[in-house]
C-alpha cells in the first residue's frame, strides 16, 4: 500500500520482503488448528460432519489469509505488530481449541458456538483495525475500508444465529440444516462481498512474499496428514506392536506424502511465484493473487486435510493384533474421504497452473480419473492394499509428469535457482559492507 504512516507503530512492507519469522510463530497455532477440524469428523464419520469440517477450515482460512494480507501490506515484526499479533494469535488459539464444540455446547462448559463465532470476530476486527490504521489519511480508501470492516460484524452474527436460533425454532434434520446454512451465510459473506469489496482496495505489495507465505501453508498441511498418520493415542498408550503391516502402512503414507508435495514444489510453486512477479499492473496483480492463492490454495490445503483424515489411525489399525493383518476394508465413505481428499489436491494444483501459467496439467486429470475407477475397489480390499494403491497413483504421477515437462520444467527450475543465487549474492555484499 502506497501510503507512508507518521509513526513507528506500523512500518510498512517492501516490495522485496519475505516471510518473517513471527509469521511463522502464528502459523503454529494453525497446526494446532487443524489437528482439531479433523477430529470434528474423525469421531463421528457422516457427511454432515465432514461438511461442518470444511465450513470451519474455510472460516480459519479466511483468518489466516487476513494475516499473510497483514504481513504483506506491513512489517509483521516491527512496531506495534508484535504485540497486537501476540493478541490476536491467543484469540486464534481459543478458536481452534473451541472447533470441537463449534455446533453444539458440551455439558459443564462454555458454549462453544459462541466462544468461537467471539474470537473469530476478534480476529478479524484487530487485522482490519490494521489496516485501517494504515489508510487513515485516505479518505477514498477509509470509506472502502468502512465497508469491510462491516464483514466481520455481521459474519458474526450470522455465527452467533447459528448457535441460538436452530435449538429454539426446531429440532433434528431441521435444526441442523439451519444451522449449517447459517454457518454457509456467513463463509460466502466474508468470501464474496470481501473480496468484491476489497479488489479495488487491497493490493499485493511483496509477490515473493505473498507466494512463499502460501506455499509455507501448504507444507503446514503437508506435516498434519505425517503427525495424523504417525500420532495417535492408541498406538502410543497401548505399545501396539511394530509389525511389517506398519511398516507398509506408514512408508506407503509417506510416499503418497512426498508425492503431493512433489506435486506442487517441484515445478508449480515457482511458475506460480514467477508469474505474480511478471504481472506489474496492481489490479491485474491482485486479481490474481487473489485467484491462485486465497481461493485456489484453499481446497488445496482442504484435500490435504481430508487424506490426514482418511489415514488418521491407520497405524493402530495395521498393529492392532484382533484386526486383520492388512485391515478392514475402508467403506465408500473412507475411500471417498481418502481418495477424493487427494482427487480435490490435484483437481487444485490444475487449477492454480491454468490460472497461473496457462498449462494444463493434464496428467493430473488422468490420475484424478484413476482414482475415481479404483475408488470401487478400495473401497471392498484392505485398508493398507487401498492405501498402497493411492500410492501408485500418486508416485506414478509424480514420475510421469517429472519426465513429461521437459524443457518447460527446467526453464521454471533455472530461474528460481538464479533468482536465489542473485539474492544471495546480494545479501552476502550488504553484509560484509554493513556487518
Amino acid at each position: 500500500m502506497a501510503v507512508e504512516t507518521r509513526s513507528g507503530l506500523v512500518r510498512l512492507g517492501a516490495p522485496g520482503s519475505r516471510v518473517t519469522r513471527l509469521e511463522l510463530f502464528y502459523d503454529l497455532v494453525f497446526v494446532f488448528a487443524f489437528l482439531n477440524v479433523t477430529s470434528l469428523t474423525g469421531y463421528y464419520p457422516s457427511a454432515a460432519n465432514v461438511f461442518r469440517c470444511l465450513l470451519v477450515l474455510g472460516l480459519l482460512w479466511w483468518c489466516w489469509t487476513g494475516f499473510a494480507g497483514l504481513g504483506n501490506a506491513v512489517r509483521a515484526d516491527q512496531g506495534l505488530l508484535p504485540l497486537v499479533g501476540f493478541v490476536t494469535i491467543a484469540a486464534t488459539f481459543l478458536l481452534a481449541l473451541s472447533i470441537p464444540g463449534a455446533f453444539g455446547k458440551r455439558p459443564g462448559g462454555l458454549d462453544g458456538p459462541l466462544v468461537f463465532a467471539s474470537c473469530y470476530f476478534l480476529v478479524r476486527a484487530s487485522q482490519l483495525a490494521v489496516f485501517g490504521w494504515i489508510v487513515r489519511d485516505d479518505p477514498a480508501r477509509l470509506r472502502r475500508w468502512a465497508l469491510l470492516a462491516v464483514l466481520p460484524v455481521v459474519a458474526g452474527g450470522l455465527l452467533v444465529a447459528a448457535a441460538l436460533v436452530p435449538p429454539r425454532i426446531a429440532h433434528g434434520g431441521v435444526a441442523t440444516a439451519l444451522q449449517l446454512g447459517f454457518w454457509a451465510g456467513a463463509l460466502l459473506l466474508e468470501y464474496g462481498a470481501g473480496v468484491t469489496l476489497g479488489k479495488a482496495y487491497w493490493v499485493v505489495l511483496s509477490a515473493g512474499h505473498w507466494a512463499e507465505r502460501h506455499a509455507l501453508m501448504v507444507l503446514i498441511a503437508l506435516g498434519e496428514s505425517i503427525i495424523a498418520l504417525g500420532l495417535s493415542q492408541k498406538f502410543v498408550t497401548s505399545q501396539l506392536p511394530l509389525t511389517w503391516p506398519v511398516v507398509v502402512a506408514a512408508v506407503t503414507g509417506i510416499a503418497v506424502t512426498a508425492a503431493l508435495w512433489w506435486a506442487y514444489f517441484d515445478t508449480l510453486a515457482p511458475a506460480a511465484e514467477q508469474a505474480l512477479h511478471a504481472t506489474r499492473d496492481p489490479a491485474a496483480r491482485g486479481r490474481l493473487a487473489r485467484d491462485v492463492y486465497t481461493y485456489l490454495h484453499l481446497p488445496i490445503v482442504a484435500g490435504i486435510i481430508l487424506f490426514a483424515l482418511g489415514i488418521k489411525d491407520l497405524l493402530v489399525e495395521a498393529a492392532d493384533p484382533a484386526a486383520p493383518p492388512w485391515g478392514e476394508p475402508l467403506g465408500g465413505f473412507w475411500i471417498a474421504v481418502l481418495y477424493g481428499g487427494v482427487a480435490l489436491y490435484l483437481l487444485s494444483l490444475v487449477a492454480c497452473g491454468l490460472r497461473a501459467v496457462r498449462v494444463l496439467r493434464w496428467r493430473s486429470l488422468v490420475a484424478v480419473a484413476a482414482l475415481a475407477a479404483l475408488a470401487p475397489v478400495g473401497a471392498r480390499i484392505a485398508a493398507l492394499h487401498a492405501l498402497v494403491l493411492l500410492a501408485l497413483v500418486c508416485v506414478g504421477l509424480v514420475l510421469w509428469g517429472t519426465r513429461g515437462e521437459g524443457s518447460r520444467r527446467a526453464r521454471v527450475r533455472q530461474v528460481a535457482l538464479a533468482e536465489q543465487e542473485a539474492a544471495e549474492v546480494e545479501a552476502s555484499r550488504w553484509r560484509h559492507e554493513h556487518l
